[in-house]
């Protein structure tokens, strides 16, 4: 049976196929962007190196790691920690795609590297009300089995203890099962950008 654990140093290449393969609004996100390693590096690698402690894994019998929950207590310190150490890291490469570039010749890539250069505190209109924030992959090998409920209990249950008032995360707006999911678990709808759906939920 699958278990739930901590998130453990060696775990990160997990992570990173995890997110990988369903980053695409739940699909294989494989081969959208140029450089696949990018995913990993926005949306989950700097979470477990930020807050390990926030951070748990559904582990197989035998031995993989197949899901993760990742997230911090304080979404605008986290945000300014990102820019200002995660992610200038990877300025050369990654670099600032041209602002003056046509529409009709930017990538998806283009969009989320633009995206994560963009991250600061209070950049987002969630964390004031909700400063905790999530971000949750299962492979679909897990799904449907409650794993996903498990790990948002375990996250929830580790912020309380911090004293954390509300918890929130955004999903891409195509990913409808996401958005069900969400809705189950406790998070009501906020309202958010054209692109995503985003979710609050008090402590």
């Amino acid at each position: 049976m699958p278990r739930i654990r901590p998130f453990q140093p060696g775990d990160e290449a997990a992570l990173s196929e995890i997110c990988l393969k369903t980053a695409d609004a739940g699909a294989d996100a494989t081969g959208i962007f140029a450089d696949d390693d990018l995913w990993g590096e926005v949306f989950v690698l700097p979470y477990a190196a930020r807050h390990p402690d926030l951070a748990f894994v559904v582990e197989t019998d035998d031995g993989r790691v197949a899901g993760y929950i990742v997230g911090t207590d304080d979404t605008r310190e986290f945000e300014d920690w990102f820019a200002g150490e995660w992610w200038r890291r990877f300025a050369e490469r990654w670099p600032l795609p041209d602002p003056e570039r046509p529409a009709a010749e930017r990538t998806r890539q283009d969009g989320t590297v633009t995206y994560a250069y963009g991250r600061r505190g209070g950049a987002e209109p969630f964390g004031d009300t909700y400063p905790a924030h999530l971000h949750i992959d299962l492979l679909p090998e897990l799904q449907g089995q409650g794993f996903g409920r498990r790990l948002i209990d375990t996250l929830v249950a580790a912020l309380r203890e911090r004293g954390v008032r509300g918890l929130h995360l955004a999903a891409d707006v195509r990913n409808t099962s996401a958005a069900a999911f969400h809705e189950r678990t406790g998070f009501s709808r906020i309202p958010s950008h054209a692109d995503v759906v985003a979710f609050g939920r008090e402590l």
